[in-house]
């Protein structure tokens, strides 16, 4: 039997080292206990030696303790530990684990925050959570800290900035967030800022634990050390949330490809619900991505694609269309950054997306589709109403690399007339095309 324990926010109970023969953990966690005189000690390092040697030990039927933080169930050694020698050799007693501690250090409830290991993971997807959730929590983990993750989440113009993550949102002097309403109905049609604060907790349950609640930009120009623990990112305004039954981030709506009712728009300059359900399926749009949306006129796709999780840049060069995706991002609660310039000048400064869809028709549009190519890491997807546009496209999309499909999409909806019958309305046709590349594996988000 393997004896898993958790430290929790200090050190664990003595008595669970009582007949230990072999002690497997961190230093500092060794360090912090009085081991049994005739227990061998493993630092741990490399995983599989540790792990060969426990298998010997296990074979004679002699007493292992591993020493593990938190809860070693929630991103810990306890899912290394089954692989190798079945969950019934194990007898796990959980610790507070940091997020915990750290939510309780603030005074909040968690059970709707939304966690993510940037702990030797790609930051990109942690950075994305926090864009899109207004309650985050990140474990962190070199070159994954609150330096980075807080140079990733700065916004434009923010004093103290240290330059961009690898990962991170770089700044654009056009671009802002607009996001849910802050304060009821007069906030409706206005834009909102996206407003993060993170905090940092070190170090929990030691004598030198410390909890700073900076904003990113803050915490991108200080050096953190090692000690971090966790580091929560909040939209304070809505940290509280509404009362839940499931456990977890918002699931995800009922409905897309909503009525173009739902949306503040110009003359019926909108990308169409029966276009949109396919677009959507398409983009493929989720929780830790990052979309595009380009010529994103009311930004009906962006909000879509938002709703679903996503973080959500919308690109769009009339300063009225701007205002208008501010509005529906606001009317419809999610976080949308937008950016005021024309394709393909204005992507150059933004993070590389996951997918991209793409509106409009003018001359620049297949320029614009294979500069898109060439930075989405997974799918485009563009519709157009002119056909002599399709084969242009087509080849920017080939020529990045995508497998290319399309259709053409022609719909009639049921419309009433006079003494109570309905006819067939037709609108206008869409060429729907996209290029997709291999799936990216998925990152490390708890939901």
């Amino acid at each position: 039997m393997i004896t898993v324990v958790g430290t929790g926010t200090g050190a664990p109970p003595q008595e669970c080292l009582a007949g230990a023969e072999l002690v497997v953990g961190g230093r500092r966690h060794l360090d912090a206990v009085r081991l049994p005189e005739a227990a061998e000690r493993i630092v741990l390092g490399p995983l599989a030696p540790a792990l060969d040697t426990m298998a010997e030990y296990l074979d004679k039927e002699r007493r292992v303790v591993v020493l593990a933080s938190g809860d070693p169930g929630f991103f810990g050694i306890v899912r290394v530990l089954a692989e190798r020698f079945g969950p019934a050799a194990l007898d796990v007693r959980p610790g507070v684990s940091s997020v915990a501690a750290a939510f309780a250090r603030v005074g909040l409830p968690w059970e709707d925050a939304v966690v993510v290991s940037a702990h030797g993971r790609d930051l990109r997807t942690a950075v994305n959570v926090c864009r899109a959730r207004p309650k985050v929590a990140v474990l962190t983990g070199p070159g994954a800290g609150p330096a980075e993750l807080g140079a990733a989440l700065a916004l434009p113009g923010d004093a103290g900035a240290a330059g961009s993550a690898t990962s991170g949102c770089r700044a654009t002097a056009a671009a802002s967030w607009s996001a849910a309403p802050r304060g009821g109905a007069a906030h409706r049609y206005g834009p909102a800022p996206l407003e993060r604060v993170l905090v940092v907790a070190s170090a929990l349950g030691s004598d030198d634990e410390r909890v700073e609640r900076v904003t990113p930009a803050e915490a991108a120009a200080r050096d953190w050390g090692t000690a971090v623990s966790v580091v929560l990112c909040l939209d304070e305004s809505r940290a509280l949330g509404a009362v839940r039954t499931v456990a977890g981030p918002s699931a995800a709506p009922s409905q897309w490809a909503l009525d173009e009712g739902e949306f503040t728009h110009r003359d019926s300059m909108i990308t169409k619900f029966e276009v949109r359900a396919l677009a959507l399926a398409r983009l493929g749009p989720r929780l830790g991505d990052l979309v595009w949306d380009v010529g994103a006129g009311s930004g009906s796709v962006a909000v879509e694609c938002a709703r679903l999780g996503a973080a959500v840049v919308a690109v769009e060069k009339a300063p009225d269309g701007v205002e208008r995706i501010r509005a529906n991002a606001a009317a419809h609660g999610v976080d949308v950054r937008t950016v005021h310039g024309s394709a393909p000048d204005a992507l150059a400064e933004l993070d590389d997306p996951d997918a991209v869809f793409v509106g409009g028709g003018g001359r620049e549009l297949p320029d614009i589709v294979a500069v898109c190519a060439r930075r989405a890491r997974r799918s485009v997807v563009v519709a157009m109403a002119a056909l002599d546009r399709v084969p242009a496209v087509r080849a920017a999309l080939t020529g990045a690399g995508f497998g290319c499909d399309g259709v053409l999409l022609q719909s009639s909806r049921l419309a009433p007339l006079p003494g109570d019958v309905t006819r067939l309305a037709a609108t206008n046709p869409v060429f729907l095309l996209w290029g997709a590349r291999n799936p990216v594996s998925d990152e490390g988000v708890a939901q």
